[in-house]
């Protein structure tokens, strides 16, 4: 019987590796917005401070929004990369651990407070998903055409 780790090719470990550092950035993530919970006074479970009740309720809300919006676009990406990474892992994992450079700086953009700060780098994140989307469909379009 044949393992997945014989028909997978020696490369598909650089697309695990892109996902492992992914799943702790969001980790990172998750316990920066605990610290602003506890900074801005924002208990469980609320998820978003109202305006009229804190005065930092835009700087947290900021931290919480750059956390949800990774969240988001975590389960595409994740399929994105894995999917894409079985034809070319080597695109895919470089686009994976460009995509998840660009999402640090995204969150710490977005957590100043000023949310157009995160697009300062976490706007080129949006190159690597589109670089996934095109080895996703080439995997694709392989799969069809084998004889």
């Amino acid at each position: 019987m044949t393992s997945a780790v014989e028909l997978l090719p020696k490369e598909y470990g650089y697309v695990i590796l892109a996902v492992v550092l992914y799943t702790f950035l969001n980790f990172w993530m998750a316990a920066q917005v605990g610290r602003a919970r506890k900074r801005y006074k924002v208990p469980y479970p609320t998820m978003y401070a109202s305006e009229s009740e804190s005065k930092d309720a835009k700087v947290f809300n900021c931290v919480q929004r750059g956390h949800q919006n990774s969240l988001e676009m975590m389960p595409m990406f994740f399929v994105l990369l894995v999917l894409g990474g079985l034809k070319h892992p080597c695109i895919s994992a470089a686009l994976g651990f460009l995509f998840t450079f660009t999402r640090y700086f995204y969150f710490k953009g977005y957590a100043t407070g000023d949310p157009m700060k995160r697009l300062a780098i976490g706007k080129y994140g949006f190159l690597a998903i589109f670089g996934l989307i095109g080895c996703t469909i080439s995997f694709g379009i392989s799969l069809l055409l084998r004889g």
